[in-house]
């Protein structure tokens, strides 16, 4: 159920935040320590002294929704609906009725905060690579406006404008994972596939070459098909999760038009946290967002 009731009062958005944002305990955004103690209220916010450094702080005070004038229930139905339904910036400008910079930058800035996934492979894992179109948007002091190269056929790397992207899919855990690149190549795939629960780690790919140095490496017991010669699945040995998942991130990056490949992973990040939250009941997946980002 869509969480109206936190999006129409800026008290029920202030509890929330306060929830879980303290979840451990209230503690000084400054000095770390933990002898903070209510000192009256800021609008709706609870405001605290910290006994040890004397500085006062509220509930805002250090997250992605500090230092904005904007009500916090706007930011919380602007990131949810960014997750939960891939929302486009441009659609936020209208439909929160605040300008597109500033609902740009806080996107932004609640996109870095974002953690980066950390998996621990148990295998067998699958390994595919996509390439997306993405240059360097704006312009640069003294430079071009808007360099941008987007005209490589096939495979590309991050200089050439079309960076790519890893997609790894644990059958041990169910999880996947995606993981923008500079370069699709040898020491770009052993870093991939180096956080692994088994001293040998079963790997399925398809034919292209940069895989082929793990068939030669004992770590690895690499099993692939080779789409060129029309084959797609030998059993277990197929990559079609990845591709499945692969054609999910183009597809989420489509209402995003010209993504910056400097802000390419936190864009995929960001897809990362929609697969966890997909199934979740509205209320629920509004805390897991916000649980993320702080």
């Amino acid at each position: 159920m869509f969480p109206i009731k936190t999006f129409v009062s800026e008290r029920r958005a202030a509890n929330l935040l306060a929830q879980i944002r303290w979840r451990d305990g209230v503690y000084c955004p400054r000095c770390r320590a933990e002898s903070a103690i209510r000192y009256g209220s800021y609008r709706v916010f609870q405001r605290y002294l910290c006994k040890d450094c004397g500085r006062t702080f509220n509930d805002k005070t250090g997250t992605v929704f500090e230092h904005s004038a904007i009500p916090l229930r706007k930011w919380y139905l602007a990131v949810y609906t960014y997750i939960r339904l891939n929302t486009s910036i441009r659609q936020l400008d209208a439909e929160l009725a605040v300008s597109y910079k500033t609902v740009y930058r806080r996107v932004q800035r609640f996109l870095r905060a974002l953690d980066a996934p950390r998996p621990q492979l148990e295998g067998p894992v699958e390994i595919d690579e996509l390439y997306v179109k993405a240059g360097k948007k704006g312009r640069e002091r003294d430079g071009w406006s808007r360099s941008r190269g987007l005209s490589t056929r096939g495979r590309g790397t991050y200089h050439e404008d079309k960076p790519p992207v890893f997609i790894l899919a644990d059958r041990g855990t169910g999880e996947t994972y995606v993981h923008p690149a500079k370069a699709a190549d040898e020491s770009t795939i052993r870093l991939l596939l180096g956080d692994r629960q088994q001293e040998s780690l079963t790997v399925y790919t398809d034919g292209f070459r940069a895989y082929d140095p793990l068939n030669g490496d004992d770590a690895f017991d690499r099993q692939c098909v080779v789409h060129g010669e029309g084959e797609y699945a030998d059993g277990d040995v197929h990559v079609n999760t990845c591709e499945s998942h692969a054609s999910l991130a183009r597809r989420w990056l489509s209402p995003h038009r010209g993504v910056s490949k400097d802000k390419l992973t936190p864009y995929l990040r960001a897809l990362q946290l929609r697969k966890r939250v997909r199934r979740k009941p509205g209320d629920e997946a509004l805390k897991i967002i916000l649980e993320t980002a702080l």
